[in-house]
């Protein structure tokens, strides 16, 4: 079997296995701030702070116009709390005065934000406007490398790498179906291979076999 035909089996399998959770309501600029909330902290940490951030301030405008001090206790369960409010303040007040307050769609000027990589840039692209786009997450990187679909170090280079094998077709649903996967069976450590259902297509399975 090929690596497009073993792509392929994988994706199917997964799509069946789980729910997209991309949608076209999904606002860019919340998108834009959870995704730089998530840097350097654990998913469950992500969603409590960007709940309770946009609990308080609902608009780019409250959150651009808010004092830092106000930002940080709301936003203190995704870590680096300091860092992290000041850039999402100083993103808000850029993306009003130079877009009109609207979050770009091109991947050259969302990388021009303070804060904002690869990783955040496309994640803004594929849940924010679902434009193709290669997302690399700490659970897409690991499990690229798991499957065998790439041999990489950095997110950095598996997104180059994942572009070359996998079809453009593959790209919006490929983070979200990872991540969901990373989460509930190919778990950093101990990950339960007796329920995972990709396990035919997985060198990392393949070779703890004796």
């Amino acid at each position: 079997m090929n690596l497009t035909e073993r792509i392929d089996k994988i994706m199917a399998e997964l799509e069946s296995c789980y729910n997209l959770r991309v949608f076209e309501g999904n606002d860019p600029y919340r998108v834009l701030i959870r995704t730089i909330l998530s840097q350097r902290t654990r998913d469950e940490n992500t969603d409590q702070a960007s709940a309770l951030l946009f609990s308080k301030y609902q608009t780019i405008e409250e959150i651009a116009e808010a004092d830092v001090e106000n930002l940080e206790p709301l936003i203190h369960k995704a870590g680096f709390y300091h860092v992290k409010a000041r850039r999402i303040k100083m993103v808000s007040q850029i993306l009003l005065d130079d877009y009109d307050g609207v979050v770009p769609e091109d991947v050259d000027e969302l990388l021009n934000l303070p804060g904002v990589g690869r990783k955040t840039a496309n994640c803004v692209l594929v849940y924010g406007f679902k434009k193709p786009a290669v997302c690399v997450d700490v659970h897409v990187h690991r499990i690229s490398n798991r499957l065998g679909l790439v041999e990489t170090r950095t997110p950095e280079q598996t997104e180059i790498e994942l572009m070359k094998v996998i079809p453009k077709d593959y790209w919006i649903e490929l983070n979200d179906l990872l991540v969901q996967f990373g989460q509930t069976i190919c778990q950093p450590v101990s990950p339960l291979h007796d329920k995972c259902p990709i396990n035919d297509w997985c060198d990392y399975y393949h070779d703890m076999i004796p």
